[in-house]
């Protein structure tokens, strides 16, 4: 097996950079997507590149979303020959001490993704945490299982083969509903999802991507989208309750 990082970036420069030199003692590749970043932030991505020869700087000509970048990212992972890519935000929130841990839960599970659940602590704004629960009531609707213990965390290991065959089917959305869509639609292709927590804490004076009105609405769009599928992946989910 083939493991490596993949980071999605859009204007968070510094701390990815900081990001990638904690992540080098791994010895992986580390794939950075720049989707479609402000300036600060291609030279920082720059001069990530130029730390090793494992750090791998792809950029989308223009600003797709964090599912355009994952995406991209992952159709990537698939081209170099990566087995399984571990994929973290790049605002510094997740703790990257789990990283063995997931690698480790990885490597017994090769066949299965691994999702984080976020362990909060104080720093976490309460409407965020309240959303997320909004979120993870459909998505346990729509797999009929809590195996996705959360279904927005970007800290999660993905097997490169059944992530990209499910990708390959289109039709994703490209922003903040993707995390969410493609942990319901692994799970439909018969993906074996194992959810282990990860404690995240907000940086004082960090920037969100998330924009309340407009991401509320995609998001509820594609569980919309979801629920109106959900009766033709009825076998796979009954399989995958009878095997869990």
């Amino acid at each position: 097996m083939k493991y490596g990082f993949l980071i999605p970036v859009y204007n968070h420069g510094k701390p990815c950079y900081a990001e990638t030199e904690s992540l080098l003692g791994y010895g992986l590749p580390i794939i950075l997507v720049d989707d479609g970043s402000n300036e600060e932030t291609k030279e920082w991505l720059r001069r990530a590149g130029e730390i090793s020869p494992l750090v791998h700087v792809i950029a989308n000509e223009r600003n797709m979303g964090k599912g355009g970048a994952v995406i991209n990212g992952i159709g990537y992972a698939h081209s170099i020959g990566l087995t399984h890519v571990l994929q973290l935000d790049a605002d510094g929130q997740h703790d990257i001490s789990a990283v063995p841990r997931f690698l480790k839960i990885s490597e017994e599970n090769p066949s299965s993704a691994v999702f984080g659940y976020p362990i909060y602590d104080e720093t976490v704004p309460e409407s965020r945490q309240k959303g997320r629960n909004v979120a993870n009531f459909f998505c346990h609707f729509a797999t009929m299982s809590d195996s996705v213990k959360d279904c927005m965390c970007g800290f999660r290991v993905y097997p490169v083969d059944k992530a990209y065959a499910v990708l390959r089917k289109g039709g994703f959305d490209l922003r903040m509903g993707f995390d969410i869509e493609i942990a319901v639609r692994l799970y439909w292709s018969g993906v074996r999802i194992i959810s282990e927590g990860v404690s995240v804490t907000y940086p004082e004076g960090g920037t969100s991507s998330f924009h309340m009105v407009r991401d509320n609405v995609r998001i509820s769009l594609v569980f919309t989208k979801l629920i109106a599928s959900m009766l033709f992946h009825i076998p796979t989910i009954v399989r995958m309750r009878r095997n869990a």
